[in-house]
């Protein structure tokens, strides 16, 4: 559902419709009235309108959405019947003139298949006598609004957008479905610019619609905005939708007193809403819906008591509603959603005309609002995404025309009440993510929904679905309930599109999918299914399935063995991760994005059928046992895929991904693998990666310093391989400005530590703690994870933290000192042990004040712990074992938890918690005498021999 419920989207739209209508039949009055004598038009005037029509093609796609969703207004070419040869002009289609001097006084081509362009010199500005234009339903590609228009001094009525739709503008077919589910068009023209201001000369404007459905394509500076308002005292209908004004709306919008019409949607008004607002006493319709404004509604909107439309949603205004809403007793569409509105909703029970309320998306407290069941003509109610509790009223029955009933996501509790589901006219019922308990009611005969989604709440019971011979969409997923079909299956919910049962303890497949051929969403994850898929379950939608889940199950065999390819030719998204399937990889279908098949037993090697599936955005075949080379063709996808994932696995042989330029690959995972040789340079290529993990493999290479320039890498895991040399290499002045975990444990790398990396990080050195949230979600399906060596333990994030910092350069044979730059970082995690670093712990690693574990042991590192680590009080862990440190070991806070473990194999430290006193005199405590015995063979390269004096 959009941002505005259907029916409110209807009201609005055929409000407009019969404006444009009653003006239509004025028209068609006058010109019946003119037609027995009139004179012929005017030479000029006819040749000005041949020449406007040849400025465009006839194009049956340029107004085909009148026929897709006006069927009263069919569109047809009206310039065909301008024949050239014709000598009046008045008797053309579209064309309306003065009874008594023949002047083109009225051109309505709206709908009527033209394309191309409207130039700023158009013939069109020499109609000076014109006093009605629409030009509405066509495509008038790249188009602007010409200052020749300010020239139609007696021009009373403007149509960019008669019904809601791009007239001046253009349109296109194409629907963004924003807040107008069926009218509201994503243009192709005009080109950005602004309105000119002459357009404010038309003082004797009645009606003006200049409405868009994209903002960001036409500018009216806020200057002209107030003098519009200013000098425009006539005006009926203003309408500015998606017209980009970017200020405040003027107290001058008072002066507008006949205004009935006003419609400012996506507007970008900001501010305040005046009170002068109320003084359009004669306003039926108004919206500033998706703006900017802000602050409390104004009382005086009690006023407008004959406003039948009223549109406030998607702003941020807050407070408490005014109660004065209860004067418009005329209301039937009243929109208050997406904002954040406060208190208890208001007692409205004296809107007996209203059709469509939505409420949803803000802050409302307190019960169900008992008046609502007393709205009988009530056909739309939404109060999803709010903080209402307690029970929903248990007589419902007067609802008798509710078609649509969403109150998701609240915290409503107590049982279901039988009568939400004896309501004739019931189509979409949605209480999901509530507190809902208890059996839900039996029900008594056919019932007409379409859609129910009951889901995450604490019912049980039997949906019975003979009863609903209509239902498109079931959603019980994460509650007690069954589902029963009866015994003839064949008829069973020949309509069904959307089936959701995860987490509902279901132990079999349900045997009445087996004749929903039109099945384009099953959700069955999370539950006890065993054993074998079942043939059927390959003809079940089809041509027509969509997402298909059945991961976390107990399911042991590939259902279509065998089968080269996955039957569902529509299919894409396929998750079959978390079960025990057996058998080859299943190659999904071309059309696959997202494939995910991870935590399973398959076996054998990757088909090459996997290169016929080319559409994939998302590949996860990890933890299972999958063997052999990996097929080229994986890296020719990286122009679409953005995700690949091989993790744990028995992959062999060098890495032959060959990744393609440009690419959109950002995770991708190799690790646990066998692979071998050097990493594949196209990975140069990948320039959008957000994590890189090949670790616990046999690469051999040399540190990729190639990766440094990579802007969006986060996550860099080579651990466990073969790599080695130097990493001394600095080729950019911002190297891996995003970089938050790097791993290079166990691996074979030698020299100083890479200090001037430690300089460049700049993600680890921010020092205002961002938004607590996870990397991206891939596509609402994947997520990173990645395993870690923390607190001395390996530990897989299965969700990484964006505040979530590591270095870990442990196992490699690093020499040299720690640099102090390490004390800038803002780094949880620091693992430098079982290498050969010397000299002293740099004093600044005590401002790392988030560290929460480090490890420096088995070095060689000399002199007393810096008390400035007693400063550290997020430190659980700390390693310092088996160096050469000296002196007291510093106490209070954090260093008061640490046992024994933390400083053995220092013979020169004393003080709790060892056993080992220090003497009152510093001073006489030596370090001391360190002997090095040469012995390669030990596992840190190297074993000391302490001797005391």
């Amino acid at each position: 559902m959009g941002a505005l419920p259907w029916l409110f989207q209807f009201l609005l739209c055929f409000l407009q419709y019969q404006v444009a209508a009653s003006s239509s039949s004025a028209l068609a009055s006058f010109a019946s009235s003119a037609e027995s004598a009139h004179p012929l038009c005017r030479r000029d005037q006819r040749s000005a309108l041949l020449q406007f029509k040849h400025m465009f093609t006839i194009s049956s796609s340029a107004s085909s959405v009148c026929d897709r969703f006006y069927s009263g207004i069919p569109s047809f070419p009206k310039t065909l019947s301008w024949d050239e040869n014709a000598t009046d002009c008045c008797n053309w289609d579209g064309v309306t003139c003065d009874g008594l001097t023949g002047h083109v006084v009225g051109l309505d081509l709206s709908c009527s298949q033209l394309h191309g362009k409207i130039h700023p010199n158009s013939s069109l500005s020499q109609l000076s006598h014109l006093q009605r234009l629409n030009l509405a339903y066509n495509n008038f590609n790249g188009s602007r609004i010409s200052y020749a228009f300010g020239g139609f001094a007696s021009l009373t009525h403007c149509f960019n957008d008669a019904l809601k739709a791009v007239g001046l503008s253009s349109i296109g077919p194409e629907l963004v479905g924003k807040s107008w589910a069926f009218a509201q068009y994503k243009p192709f023209g005009p080109k950005p610019g602004t309105i000119p201001s002459e357009i404010c000369h038309m003082s004797k404007l009645v009606s003006i619609d200049l409405s868009l459905g994209d903002n960001s394509r036409l500018r009216l500076e806020p200057l002209h905005f107030k003098i519009l308002l200013k000098n425009m005292t006539r005006l009926q209908e203003l309408g500015l939708s998606g017209v980009n004004i970017s200020s405040g709306l003027p107290d001058s919008i008072g002066y507008l007193k006949s205004l009935k019409f006003l419609d400012l949607t996506s507007t970008g008004l900001s501010g305040k809403l005046p009170d002068s607002i109320g003084y359009l006493k004669s306003l039926n319709y108004l919206s500033v819906g998706d703006c900017k404004l802000r602050g409390s509604i104004p009382k005086s909107l009690g006023n407008l008591t004959q406003i039948r439309v009223l549109g406030l949603a998607e702003n941020s205004f807050t407070g408490e509603v005014p109660p004065t809403l209860s004067n418009l007793k005329q209301l039937t569409a009243l929109d208050l959603s997406a904002n954040n509105f406060q208190g208890r909703i208001p007692v409205l029970a004296q809107l007996t005309n209203l059709k469509d309320l939505a409420l949803e998306d803000n802050n409302f407290i307190g019960g169900f609002p008992l008046w609502v069941a007393n709205l009988k003509p009530l056909v739309s109610l939404s109060m999803y995404r709010n903080q209402l509790a307690g029970p929903i009223p248990f007589n419902l029955s007067g609802l008798q025309n509710l078609q649509y009933f969403y109150l998701s996501s609240n915290s409503l509790s107590g049982v279901l009440p039988p009568s939400l589901f004896s309501l004739p006219s019931l189509l979409y019922l949605d209480l999901s993510s509530n507190k809902l308990t208890g059996q839900i009611p039996k029900f008594q005969h056919r019932l007409p929904f379409y859609s129910i989604d009951l889901s995450d709440n604490k019912l049980c019971g039997v949906v019975d679905l003979q009863v609903l011979n209509n239902l498109e969409e079931l959603s019980v997923f994460n509650t007690n309930l069954s589902v029963v079909a009866g015994s003839n299956v064949n008829n069973t919910l020949p309509n069904l599109k959307g089936l959701y049962m995860s987490s509902c303890n279901i132990e079999v497949f349900p045997y009445f999918l087996r004749f929903s051929e039109n099945l384009e969403e099953l959700d069955l994850s999370q539950n006890n299914i065993h054993g074998q898929i079942p043939n059927w379950v390959g003809f079940i939608g089809k041509a027509s399935l969509v997402n298909l889940n059945l991961s976390h199950n107990f399911l042991t065999s590939n259902f279509l063995t065998g089968i080269k390819q996955l039957p569902w030719e529509k299919l894409d998204t396929l998750d079959l991760r978390s079960n025990l399937l057996q058998g080859p990889l299943p190659i999904p279908p071309p059309l696959v994005r997202y494939f995910f098949i991870s935590n399973n037993s398959l076996s054998g090697e990757i088909p090459s059928l996997i290169c016929n599936a080319s559409s994939l955005e998302i590949l996860d075949l990890s933890h299972n046992k999958l063997s052999g080379a990996v097929p080229q063709c994986l890296g020719n996808f990286s122009s679409v895929l953005s995700v690949l994932n091989l993790r744990s696995n028995g992959f062999t042989g060098t890495l032959p991904l060959a990744f393609v330029k440009p690419n959109q690959l950002q995770s991708l995972d190799l690790s646990g693998n066998k692979f071998e040789g050097p990493l594949p340079r196209s990975l140069a290529y990948c320039t959008s990666l957000e994590v890189l993990n090949v670790g616990n493999n046999k690469i051999n290479d040399t540190f990729p310093y190639w990766l440094e320039t990579f802007t969006e890498l986060q996550v860099l895991v080579i651990r466990s391989n073969r790599f080695h040399g130097p990493i001394n290499t600095v080729t950019s002045k911002f190297s891996f400005p995003r970089l938050r975990i790097i791993d290079l444990s166990y691996n074979g790398f030698t020299g100083n530590l890479p200090r001037r990396y430690f300089e460049y990080f700049q993600a680890m050195k921010n020092s205002t703690m961002p938004n607590i949230q996870y990397m991206s979600d891939r596509a609402g399906y994947y997520h990173d994870s990645v395993i870690v060596t923390m607190k001395g333990n390996e530990i897989e994030l299965v969700r990484i933290l964006t505040i979530f910092t590591t270095i870990d350069l442990s196992s490699n044979n690093f020499s040299g000192e720690i640099p102090s730059a390490i004390g800038k970082l803002n780094a949880l995690t620091l693992n430098f042990s079982h290498n050969s670093l010397t000299g002293h712990i740099p004093e600044s690693l005590g401002d790392l004040t988030s560290l929460e574990s480090l490890d420096i042991s088995s070095n060689r590192l000399t002199g007393r712990i810096p008390s400035q680590l007693t400063s550290l009080t997020f430190l659980a862990v700390l390693n310092l074992s088996w160096n050469h440190l000296y002196g007291p070991i510093p106490n209070g806070r954090q260093f008061n938890t640490f046992e024994n473990g933390s400083y053995a194999g220092n013979l020169g430290l004393c003080g709790f918690p060892l056993s080992k006193e220090c003497e009152d005199n510093r001073t006489k405590v030596q370090p001391p005498v360190l002997q090095h015995e040469e012995d390669d063979s030990d596992f840190d390269g190297f074993t000391w021999k302490i001797v005391v004096t």
